[in-house]
Protein backbone atom coordinates (compact mmCIF):
# COMPACT_ATOMS: atom_id res chain seq x y z
CA UNK A 1 0.00 0.00 0.00
CA UNK A 2 1.48 3.39 -0.98
CA UNK A 3 1.69 6.42 1.30
CA UNK A 4 -1.46 8.08 -0.03
CA UNK A 5 -3.49 4.90 0.51
CA UNK A 6 -2.11 4.52 4.02
CA UNK A 7 -3.19 8.06 4.88
CA UNK A 8 -6.66 7.46 3.47
CA UNK A 9 -7.02 4.18 5.38
CA UNK A 10 -5.94 5.88 8.61
CA UNK A 11 -8.41 8.72 8.08
CA UNK A 12 -11.28 6.34 7.34
CA UNK A 13 -10.49 4.49 10.55
CA UNK A 14 -10.93 7.61 12.67
CA UNK A 15 -13.48 9.71 10.77
CA UNK A 16 -16.55 7.94 12.09
CA UNK A 17 -19.75 9.94 12.00
CA UNK A 18 -22.88 9.80 14.03
CA UNK A 19 -26.45 9.67 12.77
CA UNK A 20 -26.40 13.43 12.22
CA UNK A 21 -23.40 13.15 9.89
CA UNK A 22 -21.22 15.23 12.22
CA UNK A 23 -17.69 14.18 13.00
CA UNK A 24 -17.28 12.21 16.20
CA UNK A 25 -15.52 14.65 18.52
CA UNK A 26 -13.36 11.94 20.06
CA UNK A 27 -11.66 11.45 16.70
CA UNK A 28 -11.15 15.07 15.64
CA UNK A 29 -7.50 15.21 16.57
CA UNK A 30 -6.61 11.90 14.96
CA UNK A 31 -8.35 12.92 11.74
CA UNK A 32 -6.59 16.30 11.72
CA UNK A 33 -3.24 14.50 12.03
CA UNK A 34 -4.16 12.14 9.20
CA UNK A 35 -5.18 15.02 6.94
CA UNK A 36 -2.01 16.95 7.80
CA UNK A 37 0.07 14.02 6.59
CA UNK A 38 -1.40 14.63 3.14
CA UNK A 39 0.53 17.92 2.95
CA UNK A 40 3.57 15.95 1.78
CA UNK A 41 2.04 16.38 -1.68
CA UNK A 42 2.68 20.02 -2.59
CA UNK A 43 0.30 19.97 -5.58
CA UNK A 44 -2.76 22.05 -4.72
CA UNK A 45 -5.12 20.01 -6.88
CA UNK A 46 -4.08 16.81 -5.10
CA UNK A 47 -4.21 18.39 -1.67
CA UNK A 48 -7.79 19.57 -2.05
CA UNK A 49 -8.91 16.32 -3.67
CA UNK A 50 -7.33 14.35 -0.84
CA UNK A 51 -9.19 16.39 1.77
CA UNK A 52 -12.45 15.51 0.04
CA UNK A 53 -11.49 11.82 0.10
CA UNK A 54 -10.49 11.82 3.75
CA UNK A 55 -13.32 13.80 5.31
CA UNK A 56 -16.71 12.23 5.66
CA UNK A 57 -19.54 14.69 5.63
CA UNK A 58 -20.06 18.22 4.41
CA UNK A 59 -17.06 20.39 3.54
CA UNK A 60 -17.43 24.16 3.14
CA UNK A 61 -14.95 26.48 1.45
CA UNK A 62 -15.50 30.16 2.21
CA UNK A 63 -14.09 32.48 -0.43
CA UNK A 64 -13.51 36.23 -0.29
CA UNK A 65 -12.13 36.11 -3.85
CA UNK A 66 -8.51 36.84 -2.89
CA UNK A 67 -5.72 35.23 -4.90
CA UNK A 68 -5.49 32.30 -2.48
CA UNK A 69 -9.24 31.74 -2.60
CA UNK A 70 -9.27 31.88 -6.39
CA UNK A 71 -6.57 29.20 -6.52
CA UNK A 72 -8.51 26.92 -4.17
CA UNK A 73 -11.78 27.53 -6.02
CA UNK A 74 -10.02 26.53 -9.24
CA UNK A 75 -8.88 23.25 -7.64
CA UNK A 76 -12.44 22.52 -6.46
CA UNK A 77 -14.31 23.47 -9.62
CA UNK A 78 -11.88 21.96 -12.14
CA UNK A 79 -12.06 18.59 -10.35
CA UNK A 80 -15.82 18.83 -9.72
CA UNK A 81 -15.28 18.04 -6.06
CA UNK A 82 -18.18 17.73 -3.66
CA UNK A 83 -17.20 20.79 -1.68
CA UNK A 84 -19.54 23.71 -1.07
CA UNK A 85 -18.13 27.07 -2.16
CA UNK A 86 -19.79 30.06 -0.51
CA UNK A 87 -18.96 33.69 0.14
CA UNK A 88 -19.94 36.18 2.82
CA UNK A 89 -21.36 39.37 1.34
CA UNK A 90 -20.97 41.99 4.05
CA UNK A 91 -22.74 44.64 2.00
CA UNK A 92 -19.58 46.79 1.97
CA UNK A 93 -17.44 45.03 -0.63
CA UNK A 94 -15.55 46.72 -3.47
CA UNK A 95 -17.27 46.91 -6.89
CA UNK A 96 -14.21 45.05 -8.22
CA UNK A 97 -14.96 42.16 -5.87
CA UNK A 98 -18.50 41.84 -7.18
CA UNK A 99 -17.14 41.93 -10.73
CA UNK A 100 -14.72 39.10 -9.93
CA UNK A 101 -17.54 37.13 -8.32
CA UNK A 102 -19.43 37.28 -11.62
CA UNK A 103 -16.31 36.47 -13.66
CA UNK A 104 -15.59 33.43 -11.52
CA UNK A 105 -19.11 32.08 -11.91
CA UNK A 106 -18.90 32.50 -15.69
CA UNK A 107 -15.43 30.91 -15.86
CA UNK A 108 -16.44 27.71 -14.07
CA UNK A 109 -20.15 27.58 -14.81
CA UNK A 110 -20.99 27.40 -11.11
CA UNK A 111 -23.01 29.63 -8.86
CA UNK A 112 -21.28 30.83 -5.71
CA UNK A 113 -24.02 31.44 -3.16
CA UNK A 114 -23.72 34.20 -0.58
CA UNK A 115 -24.46 34.30 3.11
CA UNK A 116 -25.66 37.73 4.21
CA UNK A 117 -25.66 39.49 7.59
CA UNK A 118 -28.86 39.53 9.58
CA UNK A 119 -30.88 42.56 8.43
CA UNK A 120 -32.15 43.52 11.87
CA UNK A 121 -28.66 43.34 13.35
CA UNK A 122 -27.19 45.55 10.60
CA UNK A 123 -29.97 48.11 10.99
CA UNK A 124 -29.39 48.23 14.74
CA UNK A 125 -25.62 48.53 14.27
CA UNK A 126 -25.89 51.47 11.86
CA UNK A 127 -28.53 53.16 14.00
CA UNK A 128 -26.21 52.94 16.98
CA UNK A 129 -22.79 53.79 15.57
CA UNK A 130 -23.53 55.40 12.20
CA UNK A 131 -22.81 54.10 8.72
CA UNK A 132 -19.03 54.33 9.22
CA UNK A 133 -18.92 54.15 12.98
CA UNK A 134 -16.24 51.47 12.89
CA UNK A 135 -13.61 54.20 12.45
CA UNK A 136 -14.26 55.54 15.95
CA UNK A 137 -12.75 52.68 17.97
CA UNK A 138 -11.44 49.15 17.74
CA UNK A 139 -14.45 47.86 19.68
CA UNK A 140 -16.81 49.54 17.21
CA UNK A 141 -14.96 47.98 14.29
CA UNK A 142 -15.01 44.55 15.94
CA UNK A 143 -18.75 44.91 16.51
CA UNK A 144 -19.22 45.62 12.80
CA UNK A 145 -17.11 42.60 11.83
CA UNK A 146 -19.04 40.41 14.24
CA UNK A 147 -22.36 41.26 12.62
CA UNK A 148 -21.28 41.46 8.98
CA UNK A 149 -18.76 38.57 8.96
CA UNK A 150 -18.61 36.34 12.02
CA UNK A 151 -22.31 35.59 12.49
CA UNK A 152 -22.86 34.79 8.78
CA UNK A 153 -19.82 32.50 8.88
CA UNK A 154 -21.31 30.57 11.79
CA UNK A 155 -24.44 29.96 9.73
CA UNK A 156 -22.40 28.94 6.69
CA UNK A 157 -20.46 26.37 8.71
CA UNK A 158 -23.37 24.97 10.71
CA UNK A 159 -23.32 21.18 10.46
CA UNK A 160 -20.12 21.03 8.40
CA UNK A 161 -17.43 18.44 9.10
CA UNK A 162 -14.62 20.56 7.64
CA UNK A 163 -13.92 24.17 6.69
CA UNK A 164 -11.43 25.08 3.98
CA UNK A 165 -9.79 28.52 4.19
CA UNK A 166 -7.14 30.36 2.17
CA UNK A 167 -4.76 31.19 5.02
CA UNK A 168 -0.97 31.24 4.58
CA UNK A 169 1.69 31.22 7.27
CA UNK A 170 3.53 34.22 5.82
CA UNK A 171 0.48 36.50 5.71
CA UNK A 172 1.10 37.80 9.24
CA UNK A 173 2.80 36.95 12.52
CA UNK A 174 -0.54 35.77 13.91
CA UNK A 175 -0.79 33.16 11.17
CA UNK A 176 2.80 31.92 11.29
CA UNK A 177 1.88 28.72 13.16
CA UNK A 178 -1.14 27.58 11.17
CA UNK A 179 -1.17 23.99 9.97
CA UNK A 180 -2.52 22.18 6.95
CA UNK A 181 -5.30 20.79 9.14
CA UNK A 182 -6.25 21.42 12.75
CA UNK A 183 -9.19 21.08 15.10
CA UNK A 184 -11.40 24.15 15.29
CA UNK A 185 -13.14 23.51 18.58
CA UNK A 186 -15.13 26.74 18.32
CA UNK A 187 -16.91 25.64 15.14
CA UNK A 188 -16.64 21.93 16.02
CA UNK A 189 -14.99 20.85 12.80
CA UNK A 190 -11.65 20.33 11.07
CA UNK A 191 -10.16 23.51 9.60
CA UNK A 192 -8.03 22.95 6.51
CA UNK A 193 -5.56 25.45 5.01
CA UNK A 194 -4.35 23.96 1.69
CA UNK A 195 -2.00 26.90 1.05
CA UNK A 196 -0.59 27.09 4.58
CA UNK A 197 3.04 26.72 3.41
CA UNK A 198 2.74 28.70 0.16
CA UNK A 199 4.15 32.17 -0.40
CA UNK A 200 2.23 34.99 -2.02
CA UNK A 201 4.53 34.70 -5.04
CA UNK A 202 3.67 31.03 -5.43
CA UNK A 203 -0.05 31.76 -5.26
CA UNK A 204 0.32 34.48 -7.90
CA UNK A 205 2.31 32.12 -10.10
CA UNK A 206 -0.46 29.51 -9.85
CA UNK A 207 -3.05 32.13 -10.81
CA UNK A 208 -1.06 33.17 -13.88
CA UNK A 209 -0.20 29.62 -14.92
CA UNK A 210 -3.85 28.58 -15.02
CA UNK A 211 -5.28 31.86 -16.29
CA UNK A 212 -7.48 32.24 -13.22
CA UNK A 213 -9.41 35.53 -12.92
CA UNK A 214 -8.31 37.71 -10.02
CA UNK A 215 -9.28 41.00 -8.42
CA UNK A 216 -7.99 43.97 -10.43
CA UNK A 217 -7.29 45.77 -7.15
CA UNK A 218 -4.24 43.53 -6.72
CA UNK A 219 -2.66 45.35 -9.67
CA UNK A 220 -3.18 48.65 -7.85
CA UNK A 221 -1.32 47.80 -4.64
CA UNK A 222 -4.08 46.06 -2.69
CA UNK A 223 -2.59 42.92 -1.12
CA UNK A 224 -5.35 41.82 1.26
CA UNK A 225 -8.84 42.81 0.16
CA UNK A 226 -11.83 42.97 2.47
CA UNK A 227 -14.57 45.54 2.89
CA UNK A 228 -14.03 48.73 0.89
CA UNK A 229 -14.04 51.20 3.81
CA UNK A 230 -11.54 49.05 5.73
CA UNK A 231 -9.00 48.30 2.99
CA UNK A 232 -6.40 50.41 1.21
CA UNK A 233 -3.36 49.88 -0.99
CA UNK A 234 0.04 49.32 0.61
CA UNK A 235 3.59 50.27 -0.32
CA UNK A 236 5.90 47.64 -1.87
CA UNK A 237 7.49 45.54 0.86
CA UNK A 238 4.86 46.29 3.51
CA UNK A 239 3.24 43.34 5.32
CA UNK A 240 0.11 42.18 3.52
CA UNK A 241 -2.31 43.16 6.28
CA UNK A 242 -0.94 46.71 6.58
CA UNK A 243 -3.78 47.91 4.38
CA UNK A 244 -6.50 46.45 6.61
CA UNK A 245 -7.93 48.65 9.41
CA UNK A 246 -4.91 50.94 9.00
CA UNK A 247 -6.26 53.47 11.52
CA UNK A 248 -5.79 50.94 14.34
CA UNK A 249 -2.36 50.87 15.94
CA UNK A 250 -2.49 47.39 17.47
CA UNK A 251 -0.10 44.87 15.95
CA UNK A 252 -2.65 42.06 15.85
CA UNK A 253 -5.36 42.82 13.32
CA UNK A 254 -8.05 40.24 12.67
CA UNK A 255 -11.76 40.46 11.98
CA UNK A 256 -12.78 37.51 14.13
CA UNK A 257 -13.29 34.92 11.38
CA UNK A 258 -9.99 33.25 12.20
CA UNK A 259 -9.92 34.00 15.89
CA UNK A 260 -7.65 31.14 16.96
CA UNK A 261 -4.76 30.07 14.75
CA UNK A 262 -3.03 27.91 17.32
CA UNK A 263 -5.32 24.91 17.46
CA UNK A 264 -3.26 21.74 17.77
CA UNK A 265 -3.62 18.44 16.00
CA UNK A 266 -3.31 16.61 19.29
CA UNK A 267 -5.80 16.60 22.11
CA UNK A 268 -4.62 19.04 24.78
CA UNK A 269 -3.44 17.48 28.03
CA UNK A 270 -5.86 17.63 30.92
CA UNK A 271 -4.78 19.68 33.90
Amino acid sequence: MNTANLIQAKARAVSTTGESGCLNATNWYALARAISEASFDHDLMNRVATVRKLVRGRIVFTTSFGIEDQAIAHAIFRQTLGIEVVTIDTGRLFPETYELWTQTEHRYGRRIPAVYPDRVSVESLVAGQGIDGFYTSRSARRACCAIRKVEPLQRALAGAAAWIAGLRQDQSDERADILFAAVDAHHQLIKVNPLFDWTRERALSFIREHGIPYNSLHDRGFASIGCAPCTRAIAPGDPEHTGRWWWEHEQKKECGLHHNHYLRTQRPARS
